[in-house]
């Protein structure tokens, strides 16, 4: 994972190894500025050369893909074509708490509704004179938008940035490629399938509808059958394995389950289930994209199809930061095979004082001040225990607590009951949650694995 670079004035440089850091901090030229993005602040240096570096973006409802890539671009003589090739510098995935925001609020909900036949003072309807602004989204959707643009702003203070890429659209950009396109090229090109294909694996869960088959080739199987009349539309369709689905044939579903009608009613409501991850991405990408035309960034936009197609033909794991690799037009890639650094929402507390029971009472109430001993919550620190059966060296987020006894969320578990006396602060809390992920494996890796 490369390590990004600050002058001695904070100017963003080009980021540099690991190697190049250790050296450059044993060398006394470097300090340490930030853990997580690793950050280096250099002592004798002002200004540099610079190479322009681009942010690449894969939106998703739960998790959004960063990458950090530079470009190249190599034109061919004869024939006069571009082949345009990323070099990874720096891989990210950033996990949105929406879900969090979402209960947050439905929980407030379910108090204000207890005030009403509770006695109480009477309180005035306040609905009719509120106004939301246009292009109002709920909390738990702005949230999204605002990490994601924040952590833009954050590299473009860690690096060059100069321009951005965001996979924006569901639709094959064979339309835009060739605008006369038409008939049975357009239906049957070379993107034909992907983005049916890849809403289906998400809908159901990379899983056989049937047999619960996982890690094998799944096909696309028509619920009720073509050649009985059915349609293409995604309600009809599902994932099957080629015994399933040969074993099915062209029998209508009610007839092939209708000794297992537990699994015939779940398959049926599955697949009229509408898809909220999907609805939820769609519903911010062009905010999104506006947010980030805001910055005065150049901004690419690519489709789905396209991310799947780049990545299925380079033959790149799926991981939501590779996923953001492969937006938009793209033709190689170097260096792809990168530590990723796992950053997760967590927010900055509450100013809720109490914890309530399901029906709204208080059972417990909380301290007034955040800090303890000088520690808050979220603050990533060191604990080095000299006995004891947590004696060791621990190293994480901690959780504080008004005796001085607190609990460290390390990658592998909770450590509960460590005494402040122990601990060191290495990274104030910044709202976000660190862990640094192994390499993705590729497909011979886990062959031979």
């Amino acid at each position: 994972m490369a390590v990004f670079v600050l002058d001695k004035q904070k100017k963003p440089l080009m980021p540099c190894t690991e190697k190049r850091a250790r050296l450059l901090l044993q060398r006394g030229r470097a300090v340490v500025v930030r853990l997580a993005p690793f950050t280096l602040r250099l002592k004798d240096r002002v200004g540099g050369t610079r190479q322009p570096l681009r942010v690449k973006l894969d939106p998703g409802s739960k998790t959004t893909g960063i990458a950090v890539v530079r470009e190249s671009e190599i034109i061919d003589r004869d024939t006069g074509e571009v082949e345009r090739t990323a070099h990874v510098l720096w891989l990210g995935a950033l996990e949105h708490r929406g879900p969090w925001i979402r209960e947050a609020l439905e929980k407030r909900r379910h108090y204000r509704r207890a005030r009403r036949a509770r006695k109480t003072r009477y309180r005035a309807p306040r609905f009719l004179n509120r106004t939301r602004r246009d292009g109002w989204l709920p909390p738990w959707l702005q949230h999204r938008i605002d990490t994601t643009r924040h952590w833009v702003d954050r590299l473009r203070r860690l690096a060059p940035i100069t321009a951005l890429s965001q996979e924006l659209v569901r639709f094959d950009t064979q339309a835009l490629q060739n605008p006369e396109i038409a008939g049975v090229e357009y239906q049957q090109g070379e993107l034909a399938g992907y983005e049916v294909r890849e809403y289906l694996l998400e809908k159901w869960h990379r899983t056989c509808a049937y047999c619960g088959a996982t890690n094998v080739p799944l096909e696309i199987e028509h619920l009720h059958p073509k050649s009985r009349g059915g349609s293409d539309r995604v309600s009809n369709l599902t994932l099957a394995c080629r015994l399933c689905n040969e074993h099915k044939g062209n029998q209508p579903i009610e007839v092939f389950l209708k000794d297992k009608p537990t699994l015939l009613n779940k398959i049926q409501a599955q697949a009229k289930a509408p898809f909220q991850d999907a609805a939820a991405v769609n519903a911010t990408r062009w905010a999104l994209f506006n947010a980030l035309k805001a910055t005065g960034l150049p901004v690419e936009t690519g489709s789905g199809g396209r991310t799947k197609y780049n990545r299925t033909r380079l033959g790149i794991p799926k991981t939501h930061a590779l996923d953001a690799v492969c937006v938009g037009t793209v033709d190689q890639v170097n260096h792809w095979n990168r530590p990723i650094l796992a950053i997760r929402a967590t927010g900055r507390g509450s100013y809720g004082r109490t914890r309530a029971f399901n029906n709204g009472f208080p059972r417990g109430y909380l301290i007034r001040h955040k800090r303890v001993h000088g520690f808050q919550t979220g603050d990533w620190v060191r604990a080095e225990v000299p006995k004891g059966k947590k004696a060791g060296v621990h190293l994480g987020r901690v959780a504080v607590r008004a005796t001085g006894s607190f609990n460290l969320q390390t990658p592998d578990a909770t450590v509960q009951g460590i005494s402040y006396r122990y601990c060191r602060v290495l990274q104030r809390a910044d709202g976000y949650g660190y862990c640094v992920q192994p390499k993705p494996l590729t497909e011979e890796t886990r062959r031979t694995a």
